[in-house]
């Protein structure tokens, strides 16, 4: 009769012997879990040693430790692989290390000092292995993968050639806990995996098309990630999934060297909406540069964070309430932590009654979002006169210009950001 506590052998010699936590119904914070998580980790027997790919998190070591002791003995271990240091991954380390003393560990070159501060022992033996570097079990051998920034910098996936499994890590996996573990067993995950690409993977992007261009060409009958289903059914599907998750689809709506401006606004009394197309209207007389405009009142958050991922430049138009942006901008702007923002190029305006400090906050926080804010920010009091909309129309000139390359970055001195800040 099997006992709750049962390693699972996924392919003749290699077990599953991780944990369950289904109870969890957040993850770091930032994650809903409906479903619970697994903490997998697995075993697998050669001719000449045995090796555990992954631990569990400190509360699980008891589940662990059963399921290993049923398939190896702790002599038995001759390596231990850290696909990623994450608590959740290497909680019960420590303790197998002192069970298994005389296994080697195996560790990303970048793992190293991440490494030392979980364990604290200033005498503890590692090696560190890169893409191509293998370990053999005899009659079974473990190559290695470097992919970093997916989602740690120490991340690594492990390939089990004989058998083609990827012990992928936090890659192709979710939060979703299911005991009967395999992909073709378990209820519908698939909410959970694209849940889990977009609050882990996404930011990263670049990095997952780098990674998959390692992955990609791999035979693989089996992809064993650290939380989530075993997907033995149709493996190569979710790599697929990958790539189209990772690729960008905007150069299929646009001209290869086009530039992407999106103006986000949001108005009480239509004063900032006419900012706003006056910006979009000065945007579009610089050839090479696709305009876009939007309403904040109208959308929710994720189809815009979808545009902008893609998108070259933001612009983002508010009124002044209460000494404040108003709540769908900031919205906007902290859902923006999901992408990579970086370097694109932003921009600020909108109409106020007495103070103005929202255009100063936007430009604020779009700078540590680390966007670029070459062009200072256009306010105007209540009802933009004439004038003011001219410096709207050439705030998007100028930014549309920026774009296409036409106008080096300007640097605003600080002299001037203090300025602005008591206007």
């Amino acid at each position: 009769m099997k006992t709750a506590l049962e390693a699972v052998e996924i392919t003749p010699g290699t077990h599953w012997i991780g944990a369950l936590d289904p109870g969890l119904r957040e993850f770091d914070i930032i994650l809903k879990t409906a479903n619970g998580t697994t903490y997998n980790s697995y075993c697998v027997r050669g001719s000449q040693g045995v090796a555990v790919i992954d631990t569990v998190k400190a509360s699980h070591s008891d589940e662990f430790f059963a399921r290993l002791e049923q398939v190896a003995r702790y002599d038995e271990i001759s390596t231990i692989v850290l696909n990623h240091l994450e608590p959740d991954h290497s909680g019960a380390l420590p303790e197998l290390m002192r069970r298994a003393p005389q296994a080697k560990l195996y560790i990303s070159a970048k793992a190293q000092l991440m490494l030392k501060a979980l364990v604290r022992d200033s005498e503890l033996d590692f090696t560190i292995v890169q893409t191509g570097d293998t370990v053999t079990l005899g009659d079974r051998t473990l190559r290695f993968f470097s992919t970093p920034f997916l989602h740690w910098p120490d991340t690594q996936c492990t390939l089990l050639e004989e058998q083609q499994i990827l012990f992928s890590g936090d890659v192709f996996g979710c939060h979703f806990c299911d005991a009967r573990l395999f992909n073709d067993r378990v209820g519908d995950f698939r909410f959970s995996f694209e849940y889990y690409y977009q609050h882990i993977m996404r930011p990263f992007r670049e990095h997952v098309l780098v990674a998959l261009e390692l992955l990609e060409p791999l035979t693989l009958k089996l992809i064993a990630p650290a939380h989530g289903p075993i997907l033995r059914e149709a493996p190569r599907s979710y790599v697929q999934r990958y790539r189209q998750l990772a690729s960008p689809l905007l150069p299929n709506e646009i001209g290869a060297h086009d530039k992407s401006l999106l103006i986000f606004y949001i108005s009480s009394y239509g004063n900032t909406a006419r900012m706003a197309q006056a910006v979009s209207e000065g945007a579009e007389t610089i050839a090479g540069v696709r305009v876009s405009l939007y309403d904040l009142q109208a959308g929710g958050d994720l189809p815009f964070v979808d545009l902008i991922e893609e998108a070259d430049g933001i612009v983002i138009g508010s009124p002044t309430i209460n000494g404040d942006a108003v709540k769908p901008v900031w919205d906007l702007l902290s859902s923006l932590a999901v992408i990579k923002v970086s370097d694109k190029l932003g921009g600020a305006f909108g109409s106020y009654g007495w103070s103005g400090e929202a255009i100063n906050m936007i430009e604020d926080r779009l700078r540590g979002l680390k966007l670029r804010v070459p062009v200072k920010g256009v306010r105007a009091r209540l009802i933009p006169a004439a004038e003011e909309l001219e410096r709207c129309h050439d705030l998007g000139r100028q930014l549309a210009l920026h774009l296409t390359g036409s106008l080096a970055n300007r640097v605003i001195s600080m002299s001037e950001l203090l300025a602005n800040s008591h206007e």
